[in-house]
């Protein structure tokens, strides 16, 4: 998969191109590091869902390139990652409700 930024209103968006060429616009929900598996992480979601209760979010290490404008996303590897990945998250949807 391959990514492209765009800025919008405070809010940063990814175009996604899956194997069969089709793009689908995310909304970046959260990045960060893990000093622990020494990888850059983006969680997302589709702009298609904003307006629902339930979102799906999906999850991708990634490795800047072009100075933060284009990068390679990679698939999350291991189960240790996972738990990682619902701890931030976990963490970050408790500062949002506060």
């Amino acid at each position: 998969m391959t990514d492209n930024h765009t800025h919008d209103n405070d809010h940063e968006y990814i175009t996604l191109v899956d194997e069969d060429g089709n793009e689908e616009l995310y909304q970046i929900l959260l990045t960060f590091e893990s000093e622990e598996f020494e990888k850059s992480y983006v969680l997302v979601h589709p702009t298609s869902t904003e307006d629902q209760e339930e979102v799906e979010i999906f999850a991708f290490s990634y490795t800047e390139a072009d100075g933060g404008l284009d990068g390679q996303l990679g698939d999350i590897e291991t189960d240790e990652e996972w738990d990682m990945i619902e701890e931030v998250l976990g963490a970050f949807i408790e500062e949002e409700e506060e």
